[in-house]
């Protein structure tokens, strides 16, 4: 069963607590299940299973962004790193790999972030494109970001993937949509 999506757009109070970096929007995810900043002219669309991000409209586009969440059985997830569900989720992946880079691993607090880059040929024409495919999770929330681009555009992609890593929160509760205050 899918979805369904309907655009709001709400008049944030004078006295909201919401930031983000220069040029850029805040995004959320059910109330604080992932929060991110991307670029302030980029086109947002939900998809089935995602958010999914351009640059410009597609099919115009040169960039894609997309993300997902999971809620998390209570277990202890401590014995299943997430250098090692990135390994496994990429056995299912069919593109045609060329370069996997190593993954690299950050933990903030509670927060754990596995990424790694891969390139591959596009089946079209034979360009060289870039996927950055990172999970996060934080107590029972776990969080697939992919940001697929050209090998032509690496240098901006890159700034972008750094802004949206620095300013990833999963998990993180706000008391209501408008206020960008964390609940406790």
């Amino acid at each position: 069963m899918s979805k369904k999506w309907k655009e709001r757009i709400i008049r944030l109070p004078d006295d909201h607590a919401w930031t983000s970096r220069p040029g850029c929007k805040v995004f959320v995810l059910e109330r604080g299940k992932v929060r991110f900043d991307f670029p302030e002219d980029w086109v947002t669309k939900p998809v089935s299973d995602s958010i999914e991000f351009y640059d410009r409209q597609p099919p115009d586009d040169d960039c894609r962004l997309a993300v997902s969440c999971i809620n998390l059985p209570p277990i202890d997830w401590s014995g299943l790193p997430l250098s090692r569900l990135l390994e496994e989720g990429e056995k299912a992946d069919t593109r045609p790999i060329s370069t996997r880079g190593e993954i690299q691993q950050e933990r903030r607090a509670d927060l754990e972030i596995a990424w790694r880059e891969v390139r591959f040929p596009n089946p079209s024409d034979g360009r060289e494109a870039c996927s950055l495919i990172c999970m996060a999770r934080r107590r029972r929330i776990q969080a697939l970001i992919t940001f697929d681009f050209w090998l032509a555009d690496r240098e901006r992609s890159l700034r972008i993937w750094t802004t949206v890593l620095k300013s990833l929160q999963v998990d993180v509760r706000y008391d209501h949509p408008t206020s960008g205050r964390v609940i406790q």
